[in-house]
């Protein structure tokens, strides 16, 4: 205690009780081998979120998950514990043919989803539920109704959308789900569960959305569109939701660097939709790969030879270039004005390999690549399985088999999670990628008294600090900067124990 006194003295500090509020920035940078830049989100509830629709399916075809030392963990855990604040789920309506076998794609149905919404919640995740109001994928080429409502009219077709999403909903919360936000219809750029009719599609958006609003009028809408590039159409679509009074309160779209233009040109549309109409606005899916290598022998979207070039593919195909991908997609959403920029979900970043056939060649590959087939068609854990082509024959019945995004996961073939996961969480605070000295503020090369003063000079507004020395300065390794800092640097000077490397290179 003696000591202690004297270093307070020695400094002429004052005790962290009495130090000002402060309205610094107090976020502390972290130490990473992936550089993150920080993002000042205007929306302090912005969602950074993953669509994780086939980790059921991949679970039953064994797949394990494990973070970044190697420890085989829940997929939701490792998740939350990067950053991840919301998972996102597509629901198909039947996605099984009548002998009960899976179209694949994780044969994404009520269940599945009520099982991942539990799981998620679980670890403080929330959940957007994706209808497609389909049996199996729906997107800008294809929206075609589920086999139960076929033959219906439009009118038939609202009431059926109204009571099963209502239901579905309620089965969800029942199943512990948190639900934040409910997309009524997936791409919806053409059209809805087989309606094409500009009026007949709004029929059926405002049918969903009063289920939605009946269920809970709480939890969010979004519709959902894609292609952003053809600036004039998704603005139309906004203009068309208006003019046709669909109740909603999220405009998002998809965005893809291969196809969809510039991040500049995805804020202007955006921003659209905020300014003129009052909507929150987001990207609903994004991904990048971290390599252009196969894991599983069935082609990927991303690769040596397809969809790897054009002035919008800026980053490097590593795991920095895919961190610095997701980073840039989220800042182009946090620069709608008003804080009107909601969030970022990234597509399937979990959908990895079944059976690695990386490195294997002539009969061992084929042998893994048989293999790999087999679980696709078993457990539904490809795109799209041979059973999939009586409802789906010009694309899944041509082109079934495994992954198409392995390579854009956030996990190495075998399952281990890869530092660019880092960025849902580092994209709050930034990163330094070079190593500090835990406690030493002042960049000298030394942890003594200076540290703790200079630390409360910060914490009083009265200099700033740079990322490096913030970095150090985080000496209870929370993630922010307060007083408890001052303390615990000054219990280590005082030469009390304390449960934190000061002193020690990170």
């Amino acid at each position: 205690m003696k000591k202690l006194l004297t270093v307070l003295c020695a400094g002429a500090l004052l005790l962290p009780s009495v130090l000002p509020a402060a309205a610094v920035d107090r976020s502390a940078p972290v130490r990473d081998s992936v550089a993150v830049e920080k993002i000042n989100f205007q929306n302090p509830a912005f969602l950074r979120g993953m669509d994780v629709s086939s980790v059921i399916s991949l679970e039953d075809a064994g797949v394990t998950f494990r973070d970044e030392r190697g420890e085989e963990q829940d997929l939701f855990k490792i998740l939350a514990d990067n950053g991840v604040n919301a998972v996102r789920v597509r629901i198909w309506h039947d996605p099984y043919d009548s002998e009960g076998h899976g179209y694949g794609g994780g044969n994404s149905d009520l269940d599945k989803a009520k099982q991942i919404g539990r799981r998620a919640a679980a670890y403080g995740m929330k959940l957007l539920a994706d209808f497609h109001y389909s049996d199996f994928w729906a997107d800008p080429a294809k929206q075609k109704e589920p086999k139960a409502w076929a033959g219906l009219s439009a009118a038939q077709k609202a009431e059926v959308i109204y009571t099963y999403t209502n239901d579905s909903l309620k089965e969800l919360r029942a199943a512990g789900a948190d639900l934040c936000m409910v997309q009524i219809g997936n791409e919806i750029t053409s059209g809805v569960a087989g309606c094409m009719d500009n009026a007949d599609r709004a029929a059926l958006l405002s049918a969903a959305s009063r289920a939605v609003r009946d269920f809970d009028s709480e939890v969010m809408i979004a519709c959902h569109f894609t292609d952003p590039q053809k600036t004039d159409t998704i603005k139309w679509f906004a203009d068309y939701l208006h003019q046709y009074g669909v109740d909603y309160d999220v405009f998002a779209t998809s965005y893809y660097p291969s196809w969809h233009g510039s991040l500049s040109n995805l804020t202007h549309v955006l921003s659209y939709a905020a300014e003129t109409y009052g909507k929150y606005a987001m990207v609903a899916e994004t991904s990048y790969p971290y390599t252009l290598e196969d894991s599983d022998g069935h082609a990927n979207t991303v690769s040596f030879w397809n969809n790897n070039t054009g002035d919008d593919m800026r980053w490097d195909f590593s795991v920095q270039g895919q961190a610095d991908a997701v980073r840039a997609v989220a800042d182009a959403v946090n620069r709608v004005p008003d804080g009107r920029g909601l969030g970022v979900f990234y597509w399937e970043g979990a959908w990895i390999t079944v059976g690695d056939i990386t490195g294997k060649t002539g009969s061992a590959w084929t042998r893994q690549y048989n293999a790999n087939r087999a679980k696709w068609e078993q457990y539904g854990c490809g795109w799209a399985s041979s059973y999939a082509a009586e409802y789906d024959p010009d694309d899944a019945g041509q082109y079934c088999g495994g992954s198409a995004v392995d390579n854009q996961a956030f996990f190495d073939p075998k399952g281990q999670a890869l530092p660019s996961l880092h960025v849902f969480k580092t994209v709050l605070t930034g990163t330094v990628t070079n190593s500090v000295l835990s406690g030493d503020v002042n960049g000298d090369g030394r942890v003594d008294v200076n540290d703790a003063t200079q630390l409360q000079r910060f914490l009083a507004e009265l200099i700033p600090l740079a990322d490096e020395r913030r970095c150090a300065a985080d000496v209870d390794q929370n993630g922010s900067l307060t007083a408890d800092d001052v303390t615990v640097l000054l219990r280590y000077l005082a030469e009390f124990e304390t449960d934190f490397p000061i002193g020690a290179v990170i």
